[in-house]
């Protein structure tokens, strides 16, 4: 069954399920919050747990939730983040499709968007999205490499995009700069964060005392941004 509760000021739906066993189990992932509990607990008692453990509940279901934001589906009403803010595909004028974002209202008719962009296939729709988030991510990561260059007194390095699994960004011994294309999903201070980071590398290879101080000097507070990265997963 579902039941609800207020945490750290946020109501929460969490599924509830009674079964036989000792103690109270909490479960947190793609599906959101469920609890497991002894047959006759009372919903009071299963209320005091959750607010005992509120923070650790609220900042795992905030991870879940950035991630999902960045899970992509190939359909024609389905939302993609870029930099941040939600995108869907649209229409021109002309009748070409193209990208609008949908929190500044652009001009387009969705309507007729819809039923234009319904006629394509996922793995259309995934090759039109994947050339523009490409094209996004090189002009706006070699427009943030420069500036944070600059700030280093570097000479603006290449830079290639990546599809690593586990990795925001590298830089190998050549000065060349690897971003991974996703972080163009990601709000912009979260894509300078990592620029500021590998840039830092071309200077000091390593993640000594000395390297993070130059992190600092272009990105104050880094700390907080590397934090708000690793939500991501």
């Amino acid at each position: 069954m579902l039941a609800q509760t207020t945490l750290n000021g946020r109501e929460i739906t969490y599924a509830l399920k009674r079964c036989k066993r000792r103690s109270i189990g909490l479960r947190i992932d793609h599906q959101g919050l469920s609890i497991s509990v002894p047959l006759q607990t009372a919903f009071p008692h299963i209320d005091t747990i959750l607010q005992e453990k509120a923070d650790w509940i609220t900042k795992k279901l905030e991870q879940w939730e950035n991630k999902k934001r960045l899970t992509l589906t190939w359909t024609h009403d389905a939302a993609y983040p870029l930099l941040g803010e939600p995108w869907r595909i649209a229409l021109k004028p002309s009748g070409e499709i193209q990208m609008a974002c949908q929190s500044t209202n652009a001009a387009v008719d969705a309507a007729l968007a819809q039923q234009f962009t319904a006629q394509l296939n996922p793995t259309q729709i995934e090759k039109f999205v994947m050339a523009w988030y490409g094209q996004q991510a090189i002009t706006c990561f070699k427009q943030r490499i420069a500036i944070y260059a600059q700030a280093l007194n570097l000479t603006t390095p290449p830079c290639r995009l990546s599809r690593a699994k586990t990795r925001w960004g590298s830089c190998n011994s050549r000065g060349i700069i690897h971003l991974n294309w996703r972080l163009i999903q990601m709000p912009l201070h979260l894509v300078d964060y990592v620029v500021a980071h590998e840039l830092s590398h071309l200077i000091e290879m390593n993640h000594s005392a000395r390297f993070w101080k130059l992190v600092e000097s272009v990105y104050p507070n880094y700390w907080v941004a590397r934090k708000e990265l690793k939500d991501y997963g």
